[in-house]
């Protein structure tokens, strides 16, 4: 029987990030940067206004009287060339953005003024650099802006615009190929029928590939057929960055998945040391030299995860979903997790890692509680609906008491 640790390692061992692509910044969002991005120019480019105002060379309003007041030479907007001369003792009005005169060292506010427009009269005298943005304030020519693994949100793309770069080398977000199997499942939109059960576990790994930052595709049920799965991911490794087969692990001669997987690449069956979920598939497909490629030589990491719909979830949450931010480039690839004193007991099986839909309430400053949801010994759909975290029982522990301390893996805030 395979550790947990161990099955852990072996799949982040092969979730490799996706190569970069270079994409436009609508498609940057939410992916992860590849390579730093270093500043081509100075931004701003020249000093400009930092307010609506006037710019004026600073002496020329301190001193007597006749200083307060300056004739308003001419007007520069956001968009204006830079270079106009600024003519000593007069004002130009610029707008925020502006640039400034040169020989302009100071912008006075236009709520500091009286709001002439032939002449300007001061309320108080400017200091040098007031209300300007200098050439480079923002970034420095030839400096790093952005590094390679930063995760690229509205502020990040602003500043990529800011630079002049329509593109960026992200790591893409994975595809996901969702493959459910079994010839008794059927969509949920579908009337029930003596022998057929509900498809659950695309439509939950949908949402669950999507909320690990990931693009989903579900392909649906495929029956327990031989012919028909092998062909279905001939067809699907094509589009596929991972895929991820539920159903059809049991020790039954009718089960297809470990007759089509064991000649295909690296894929092995492993009896995993957890419950629920401890029948798990892994590896990879498309390697050259096997019949079966993902088309341009690649190799596809595939996972094989039992039937039921919370064993699936529970094995997404332990190795998939790290498996997927890993591919992403991105660094923090394990849910948050803190340590909470269980209301209930409960038993445990001897050797087993366990996870268990609980309800975990607390803050950092008062300690976490967390309390079991449903029959720890048969986690229900239910139960896992209703959590908020798994609760994790170490292979040693046989059980676990009111007023023990157990780690949980936080699920949703």
């Amino acid at each position: 029987m395979r550790s947990v640790q161990d099955h852990l390692a072996a799949v982040l061992a092969a979730a490799v990030p996706v190569p970069p692509l270079d994409v436009v910044l609508h498609d940057a969002a939410g992916c992860i940067l590849a390579a730093d991005v270093v500043a081509p120019v100075d931004v701003p480019a020249v000093p400009v206004a930092a307010r609506d105002g006037y710019a004026v060379a600073a002496h020329d309003t301190t001193g007597g009287p006749h200083r307060q007041e300056l004739p308003v030479a001419h007007d520069l907007h956001a968009g204006s060339a830079a270079g106009l001369r600024h003519v000593p003792g007069t004002a130009v009005r610029v707008a925020s953005g502006a640039p400034l005169p040169l020989g302009a060292d100071a912008v006075v506010p236009v709520e500091e003024t009286d709001r002439g427009q032939a002449r300007v009269a001061f309320q108080r005298a400017a200091h040098v650099g007031q209300h300007v943005r200098r050439a480079g304030d923002d970034v420095r020519a030839g400096g790093v802006v952005l590094t390679a693994g930063t995760r690229l949100g509205a502020r990040q793309i602003a500043l990529a615009a800011a630079m002049g770069r329509g593109r960026l080398p992200v790591h893409p977000t994975p595809r996901v190929v969702l493959l459910s199997v079994g010839d008794e499942l059927v969509e949920p939109t579908t009337a029930a029928r003596p022998g057929t059960v509900f498809e659950v576990d695309g439509h939950a790994l949908e949402a669950a590939v999507r909320d690990a930052g990931a693009t989903p595709v579900r392909v649906g049920a495929v029956p327990d057929d031989h012919a028909a799965l092998r062909e279905t991911l001939e067809d699907q490794l094509v589009r596929a960055d991972l895929v991820v087969l539920t159903g059809g692990l049991s020790e039954l001669a009718h089960d297809t998945v470990k007759d089509v997987l064991a000649p295909l690449g690296t894929v092995r069956l492993d009896h995993v040391a957890m419950t629920p979920g401890p029948r798990q598939g892994f590896g990879t497909v498309g390697a050259l030299g096997l019949d079966l490629t993902a088309g341009d030589g690649r190799t596809v990491p595939l996972f094989a995860l039992q039937g039921h719909p919370v064993a699936a979830q529970v094995s997404f949450e332990v190795f998939v979903r790290p498996a997927l931010r890993a591919m992403a480039g991105r660094t923090e690839l394990f849910r948050p997790s803190v340590t909470a004193v269980a209301t209930a007991g409960w038993e445990s099986p001897a050797g087993l890692r366990q996870f268990v839909p609980a309800g975990v309430l607390g803050s950092p400053d008062e300690g976490y509680r967390a309390t079991p949801v449903g029959d720890p010994s048969a986690p229900s759909t239910t139960a896992l609906a209703h959590a908020n975290a798994l609760a994790v029982v170490g292979e040693r522990d046989l059980a676990v008491h009111p007023g023990d301390v157990v780690h949980c893996l936080v699920l949703e805030g």
